[in-house]
């Protein structure tokens, strides 16, 4: 009796429920070819392209890099590096499902939270009904204008719109604090935590300091990221380290300097505008080889060679310590020891 199957190798089997041949695809499904003059799909979906199947919903998802936080755990980890009391105004960026506006209600005098997404904005009124002190607001965070008065900033934000937010929040006059979740690699660039300062914080950490409070896991969001989420913390200063307008844009000058790249060191490109001899007792102060990569210069090493490059006078103590005794090994420490989580809690 002839067998009912080809050989393996030609990837036909023969039906006995149709006449002609039936051929697997690579999910292992059986389609019968056209030429049989019906052509039948088994697990028709499979063979749709993945952008064909998602859904609008899940579009929507993707375009708004939305990954809602879904561990109670996590939220209150978020809740308590924000530290919110009660007498303080809170604004939320991408309310989401409102998890965690559910956690800030009741600790705040008045919480304003910012969803885009239209979709979720009726289950969030519905949610946060019970709390008086919340307003939902349906519209695109990066478009509002930030409050007149004081107000610290919290949120689960969407990893692709994290710097363009991050900079909404150094704009904002009255920012005392902003706590977000964002992607773990962000959170530990911005703070450091590379042992490797980027421009951004060195630029703004006259006024604003930078922390990294925890790492968390994937797992906790829904949908699942590709990556860990990482807790930033920046607190603006009461009193910045340098007090003076003038003072504050002759450092960030310095700093955009340094970071140029130009002559190929941190050294070369600060010789182009700063005579040699002074640049090198600035390096020596600030405990600095001439060699050191402008990376691995801490912020409080960028506030010495601004003092003595610029003629900035009256930074904090804070700074001109950092400059005093010492290796640079053990003064990196001890700036990174503010803004590096503990080992234990990543």
């Amino acid at each position: 009796m002839p067998s009912a199957r080809a050989p393996a190798s030609s990837g036909i089997i023969r039906s006995g429920r149709a006449a002609g041949p039936v051929r697997r695809c690579r999910h292992r499904c059986l389609r019968r070819p056209s030429g049989s003059g019906r052509t039948v799909a088994v697990a028709r979906n499979r063979h749709r392209s993945p952008a064909s199947r998602r859904t609008a919903r899940d579009r929507a998802r993707r375009t708004l890099s939305q990954n809602f936080l879904a561990d109670p755990g996590a939220v209150a980890r978020v809740v308590r590096a924000a530290r919110p009391g009660p007498g303080d105004l809170l604004v939320e960026v991408g309310a989401g499902k409102g998890v965690l506006t559910e956690a800030l209600a009741p600790l705040c005098r008045e919480l304003i939270s910012y969803e885009i997404d239209r979709h979720l904005i009726a289950g969030l009124r519905e949610r946060l009904a019970p709390y008086p002190a919340v307003r939902v607001v349906h519209r695109d965070f990066l478009t509002a204008h930030p409050p007149r008065e004081p107000f610290a900033l919290v949120g689960n934000v969407p990893y692709a719109r994290t710097s363009d937010i991050v900079e909404w929040a150094l704009r904002a006059p009255r920012l005392t604090s902003a706590t977000l979740m964002t992607q773990l690699e962000y959170a530990r660039k911005r703070t450091g935590d590379f042992g490797r300062w980027s421009l951004l914080t060195v630029r703004t950490w006259p006024e604003v300091e930078w922390r990294l409070c925890g790492r968390v896991a994937r797992t906790a969001f829904r949908p699942v990221p590709a990556v860990d989420g990482g807790i930033m913390r920046l607190i603006r200063r009461p009193r910045p380290l340098l007090p003076d307008a003038e003072q504050r844009a002759s450092y960030a000058g310095l700093v955009e300097l340094g970071f140029s790249g130009v002559g190929g060191s941190l050294h070369a490109s600060l010789r182009r505008v700063c005579p040699a001899r002074r640049l090198t007792a600035a390096f020596r102060r600030a405990g600095l080889e001439r060699e050191v990569v402008v990376g691995h210069v801490t912020p409080p090493q960028w506030l010495v060679l601004a003092q003595d490059l610029t003629g900035v006078a009256g930074v904090a103590e804070a700074a001109t310590g950092a400059g005093r005794g010492g290796t640079a090994a053990s003064k990196e420490s001890k700036v990174r020891a503010k803004s590096r989580v503990d080992s234990s809690s990543l």
